[in-house]
């Protein structure tokens, strides 16, 4: 394909992804407001962002396999679909229950859209020129996620409420579609024989959403050490060996043990863990700690996240171009890892009183980190397989990075919401007492406004030690990164077959 021709195919992908990064990001600043408008508990706030990465962990490994059998650029228009529809759902939503399941359908169509618009940049952009591509794919990323929380905090500040932040992404679905339908054209794979481990996936989600429910309520609905801890733990445990050995036996497995087993592979899942379980169990607190811990508007909250996106914006444009050019990707990975445990250290010393311009330094080092590590692990793990494994490689590295993310939502909003209870009830009993009766601590409009300090305060404490866990956990991918090899990327699209040294010479006479 020319330049012209990737640029063309890649408008509507790009597009894509927009579509589903903005829907996120616009519900993350509104989001304090939706719960507290449908008078939801914390741990409700905490699964509307984990419904939504919980499906999308679980369908992730399907969608990537499913595009190395079928059309790719039909799979992806059906998961714009499918987020579009939970959207729309989720916009009708009542309560947070509702809401909840709501988000968790669309989170079907998110898993999708994220391994496949990689699967498809990997069909037709070799490994060494993916980098400065991948400028482009970090430019929508920053857009979507610094446009998404202003965006989100205008609508709710205005007259549209906040039912219209699942309404807006609409319009910009269809024009995607259409571009798409245009613009992406890919060869089809058919095999007669294949077949998808429906199985092996099954088990993989019933196995994460147990120990994710588990990580939920423990602490707060039962003890560490109590029935209800070794039965859950012990189901989920078992499902996920019953899932490695139907993996290991089918022919066509959902994660194949084969490609994990490499050491690029698997210290790139390592450090992709490492990498979502700290940045979207970190930055989905933060929209939360402007407006409930500082007391902005969700319009001034998305403002003030600038820096996050901007030096994610900058470190995946700069780095992807410094890759393309010298075909090298370790020492771009260390640096970042490294950046982004410094910026969550920072964070970890936050409190409702912190300077905001050291509150925009730091985020502005977690999004340099983010930039530099997040899609170079991907290309790390899809310049090593060949064509024909681009979508399970690429699946794989997307689901355990979005179970990483699951996991750090589940469990550090399960830490803020236990340290939040503790406090406001260890400061002013009548206020657990009043929360406990009927009003949510994050409704703060209906709350005197004695409480009300006091809640912003228990939310602004608290912020900074989830993020000192963020902090601890992306050490993990410093060590991870430092332990691949030096990965020198390669100029074509498939991996070229090898040739044969024991072919004889043909002579001419």
């Amino acid at each position: 394909m020319t330049h012209r021709e990737i640029l063309e195919a890649l408008s509507g992908l790009l597009l894509a992804l927009f579509v589903a990064m903005s829907s996120a990001t616009i519900v993350s600043t509104a989001l304090p407001k939706i719960i507290g408008g449908l008078n939801g508990s914390q741990t409700q706030y905490t699964w509307v962002v984990t419904a939504t990465l919980l499906t999308a962990t679980a369908s992730t490994p399907i969608w990537g396999k499913l595009a190395d059998l079928y059309s790719k650029k039909t799979l992806i228009q059906l998961s714009i679909v499918i987020y579009v529809v939970g959207s729309i759902v989720a916009g009708f939503a009542q309560s947070a229950g509702q809401l909840i399941a709501a988000r968790a359908f669309q989170g079907l169509g998110m898993g999708g859209l994220q391994a496949l618009v990689q699967v498809a940049i990997a069909a037709m952009i070799p490994p060494r020129e993916r980098g400065r591509y991948n400028g482009y794919l970090g430019g929508v990323m920053a857009l979507a996620t610094v446009g998404g929380p202003l965006l989100g905090g205008v609508i709710v500040d205005s007259a549209l409420g906040w039912r219209w932040c699942f309404f807006i992404g609409t319009p910009i679905a269809l024009i995607a579609l259409f571009v798409l339908q245009k613009t992406l054209h890919l060869p089809v794979l058919r095999r007669d024989d294949a077949k998808i481990d429906y199985a092996g996936a099954t088990l993989i989600a019933a196995g994460v959403s147990v120990l994710l429910i588990w990580i939920s309520f423990v602490g707060n609905s039962f003890g560490w050490v109590s029935p209800e801890t070794f039965g859950m733990v012990g189901a989920g445990l078992a499902l996920l060996i019953a899932a490695v050995v139907v993996e290991s036996r089918v022919k066509e497995p959902v994660i194949p043990l084969s490609i994990v087993r490499t050491r690029t592979t698997a210290l790139a899942i390592l450090g992709s863990l490492a990498v979502g379980m700290a940045m979207f169990g970190g930055s989905v607190f933060l929209g939360q700690y402007f407006q409930i811990g500082r007391g902005y508007t969700p319009t001034e909250a998305g403002l003030l996240t600038i820096p996050l996106m901007a030096g994610v914006l900058f470190s995946s444009t700069i780095a992807g171009r410094m890759i393309s050019k010298s075909g090298r990707i370790k020492p771009y990975l260390v640096v970042g890892s490294i950046v982004l445990v410094a910026g969550f250290a920072a964070l970890s010393r936050l409190d409702h009183e912190t300077p905001l311009w050291y509150v925009g330094g730091a985020m502005a080092l977690v999004g340099i980190g983010v930039g530099m590590t997040m899609q170079n692990l991907v290309l790390a793990v899809q310049n090593t397989v060949a064509l024909k494994d681009i979508g399970a490689a690429s699946s794989t590295v997307a689901f355990f990075r979005s179970m990483g993310g699951t996991i750090g939502v589940s469990v550090l909003g399960a830490v803020l919401a236990n340290r939040v209870t503790d406090t406001i009830t260890s400061q002013l009993p009548a206020a657990a007492s009043q929360s406990g009766s009927g009003t949510s601590s994050l409704n703060l409009a209906q709350l005197p406004p004695a409480i009300q300090h006091i809640v912003r305060a228990a939310y602004g404490d608290a912020t900074g030690h989830i993020f000192l866990i963020s902090a601890a956990i992306s050490v993990v991918g410093v060590i991870a990164v430092l332990l691949l090899k030096p990965i020198s990327l390669r100029t074509t699209v498939d991996i070229e077959p090898p040739v044969s040294v024991d072919a004889e010479p043909v002579r001419v006479p």
